[in-house]
């Protein structure tokens, strides 16, 4: 079967998802998790020692200013479920309109990031990386304030790690998410609508709503 971009969003929408065993495995197969991670929109957790970092850093946060970059850093890992059509098709989705991505810079480096795909009201969360402390943390509190703002209604991660179940994410059945994934997809967003916030008003919300 060819992976083509209309096929990972009709994946995307009865709640699949593509892997390959490695960078260099060409064949690709789908997962449907019996247990789901999710980010609550609303109950990302932001340590003290994060909301000292975000608010006394000079990181610059982009979106959608190098997409092509993240991924490619995402996949530069010893294991990688990211091979080299997998990496084509969200370029792809990207062009559309439907992949997006996240970047953290110190000054003209780019060290932190995250991307994923939307459709309708879901947003699917694919990888994140950090280069410095923190920053790919930084990079999520920035994702879930602007899904937030632009009016989604899901976030999945796939799978739950400790990581993320540190941040606010939570495991729910197949069942339960299927069920939400069907809303969400009822619901349209619009993820390049918000502004970036400041570091202290993103800090504002997220205490306003954690």
């Amino acid at each position: 079967m060819t992976l083509t971009p209309d096929l990972l969003l009709h994946a995307y929408s009865i709640g699949v998802f593509p892997m390959a065993e490695h960078r260099e495995d060409d064949e690709i197969f789908w997962v449907d998790p019996k247990q789901r991670g999710i980010f609550p929109i609303d109950q990302f957790h932001i340590s003290r020692s994060l909301a000292k970092t975000i608010r006394r850093s000079a990181y610059v946060i982009s979106v959608n200013r190098a997409f092509a970059e993240v991924v490619q850093a995402c996949a530069d890992r010893e294991e990688t479920w990211i091979n080299g059509e997998i990496f084509d098709r969200y370029l792809d989705l990207h062009a559309m309109g439907h992949a997006h991505s996240l970047e953290v810079w110190d000054q003209d480096r780019l060290v932190g990031g995250v991307y994923g795909v939307s459709l309708g009201g879901g947003f699917f969360g694919e990888s994140m990386f950090s280069r410095q402390r923190d920053t790919s943390k930084i990079a999520l509190a920035y994702l879930m304030d602007r899904l937030r703002q632009a009016g989604f209604h899901l976030c999945d991660t796939q799978f739950l790690t400790p990581h993320l179940a540190s941040l606010g994410a939570v495991e729910i059945s197949r069942a339960a998410y299927k069920a939400r994934l069907h809303a969400a997809l009822e619901v349209e967003a619009d993820f390049d609508a918000p502004q970036l916030p400041s570091p202290a008003l993103l800090l504002q919300r997220m205490t306003q709503t954690s």
